[in-house]
């Protein structure tokens, strides 16, 4: 049962790393980790809220995501505040939001700690579909909005200059993010998933000489990652969620050591 169990723990962990890793890519690009972890700190409250409409969390977890990154969107245009100060704020509203709800809801109703922390062993059928449905819908436009998106990370006024819609291709990205948190909730927890966009990002860019070589770098080390976090977690029996966290951020610290090695070649 446990052997069952650690394989869709597997399968389920690999799809979900494969999926993150180019937009984990363009988050590290644009400089936008702190933007990551709102949206994924919004999961919370999108969860509470799909339970208490009687509808499948992750579509809610993906609604309030889209609501938080458009409300963002609104706010950078119009606000005089630096951008890091509204993403804090909106950070910890939605996250208090979603305590509260949570609260609300009950223990019986509610896993508070696998939401934040993760769950991976509780993985269902029904989750690997989602992930490996909607990651292969993730993947495509993905690789539809791949060279506008690059485009726009680069220099996004010569972007538009070049006729790219700039505001229809961040849209869309924002929608495949809040999508990939809803998936990778069980993963590694409300709390975490923005590391697992952000390391493996990280991680591959001192091996990578093209964006689509670091994609698939990541995409990599992001696998890898889980499997030995799954692996560590089990026989060192720590929580899945912040173990596969570490594994990640073991093999950036090499990465980095090597890459700074190489650099003083």
């Amino acid at each position: 049962m446990l052997d069952d169990l650690l394989i869709k723990a597997a399968i389920a962990g690999i799809g979900v790393a494969l999926i993150s890793a180019p937009l984990g890519c363009f988050i590290v690009w644009r400089q936008m980790a702190y933007f990551g972890a709102t949206i994924a700190h919004s999961g919370l409250l999108g969860v509470a809220a799909g339970l208490l409409l009687s509808i499948d969390p992750i579509i809610g977890v993906i609604a309030v995501a889209l609501g938080v990154a458009v409300i963002l969107t609104l706010l950078q245009r119009q606000a005089s505040l630096p951008q890091d100060t509204i993403l804090g704020i909106l950070a910890h509203v939605a996250l208090a939001g979603g305590l509260i709800a949570a609260s609300a809801l009950g223990s019986t109703e509610f896993d508070l700690m696998g939401t934040l922390f993760g769950n991976i062993l509780s993985v269902s059928t029904r989750d690997l579909l989602w992930i490996y449905g909607g990651g292969a819908v993730i993947l495509t436009v993905t690789a539809w909005i791949w060279r506008p998106l690059l485009a726009i990370s680069v220099h996004e006024e010569l972007a538009r200059a070049e006729g790219v819609n700039a505001a229809r291709t961040h849209a869309l990205f924002m929608l495949l993010l809040a999508f990939t948190v809803a998936l990778a909730m069980k993963l590694v927890g409300i709390l975490l998933i923005a590391s697992l966009l952000v390391i493996p990002a990280a991680a591959a860019r001192p091996f990578s000489a093209t964006p689509e070589q670091m994609a698939v770098i990541a995409a990599v080390i992001a696998a890898f990652g889980v499997a030995g976090g799954i692996t560590a977690s089990f026989w060192l029996d720590t929580p899945a969620g912040p173990t596969i966290v570490m594994a990640l951020a073991l093999i950036f610290i090499l990465s980095f050591i090597r890459g700074s090695l190489i650099s003083r070649r």
